[in-house]
């Protein structure tokens, strides 16, 4: 087993009022009574936790809190970050029966959302790995309302870059900005008035010509959108030999099994939706340990009945 100081090397960066939204997880789940609680008691029992289908594990920190609210103790047997199998026991957890209960599902939809996205970005990140490339693959700000802490979080233990984590984080002018702005120069110079030395610019360009215009401004990162991969080469070649210590981004219908194409020298980040939208889940299941009683759930078949 693994202490918790030890279980994750991305759990101490997160915010303290992450038990805050622990306890708001529970409070939706449970916002009066409990009812089914009457029918196990309070008395003493153990659960283990199952894993029903292959995935990187992720989300014990916030497991860890969920339970802990609940008055739980959770011991795990494998370390964050690393692929578990169908079978596996991934943790035990003893506490009073209803309190098991209560945390059961909340525990559960993270663990397998967190798994599900860390499982995605693993197989990203193994995919660059293959070339190689020197560049960062990263998801976006299209997250879950809620739910980004954990999204973002999972998105490190799969081994890729979070991207920019919300609107204070760095400031992206996208099309509607400078439309809205009247030009590109005008949007970045009214940025670089309230954003200082202190926060990186980026603007989103359709063309190589808004690319110019935006680095030419004093823009920190352009990010070319929706370019395909020959026209991506061309526009950010070009940026590149103007401006040497621009950061390249390249974002825009780009997928798991295209990613390879645009993996070029030229271009530094790579961002992708999939990270946090359209990910497949990792399946996990609690299950309190009687005798007599098989916790593997096996399926029904006919001659069962």
């Amino acid at each position: 087993y693994w202490a918790w100081s030890k279980m994750a090397q991305y759990s101490h960066i997160l915010p303290p009022h992450c038990k805050e939204l622990v306890r708001s997880w529970l409070k939706e789940d449970i916002p009066s009574f409990d009812y089914a609680g009457v029918v196990v008691g309070d008395g003493p029992e153990k659960a283990v936790l199952l894993c029903k289908s292959r995935g990187v594990l992720c989300g014990i920190p916030f497991v860890n809190m969920i339970f802990e609210e609940l008055g739980c103790n959770i011991q795990w047997n494998y370390k964050e970050g690393v692929t578990v199998q169908q079978g596996d026991k991934i943790a035990y957890i003893d506490g009073p029966s209803n309190k098991l209960l209560q945390g059961e599902r909340t525990a559960l939809n993270v663990l397998t959302r967190a798994s599900g996205i860390a499982t995605h970005a693993k197989e990203l990140s193994d995919t660059v790995k293959q070339i190689p490339w020197d560049g960062e693959v990263a998801g976006t700000r299209k997250t879950t309302p809620g739910f980004r802490v954990v999204e973002k979080y999972s998105l490190l233990v799969g081994g890729i870059s979070t991207h920019r984590f919300d609107l204070s984080s760095m400031i992206m002018l996208k099309d509607n900005h400078i439309w809205s702005a009247g030009s590109v120069t005008e949007a970045v110079s009214r940025a670089r008035k309230v954003g200082g030395f202190s926060i990186k610019i980026e603007v989103e360009c359709r063309s190589l010509e808004e690319a110019k215009a935006a680095a030419s401004t004093g823009a920190d990162i352009i990010m070319l959108d929706n370019f395909e991969p020959e026209a991506l080469a061309i526009a950010s070649r070009q940026l590149k030999t103007l401006y040497p210590y621009l950061i390249i981004e390249a974002s825009g219908g780009i997928r798991l099994d295209t990613l390879k194409n645009f993996c070029l020298p030229t271009v530094d980040v790579i961002s992708l939706s999939s990270t946090t939208q359209g990910y497949g889940t990792v399946n996990f299941s609690l299950k309190v340990l009687k005798e007599g009683k098989n916790p593997l759930n096996p399926k029904v078949k006919p001659e069962d009945l």
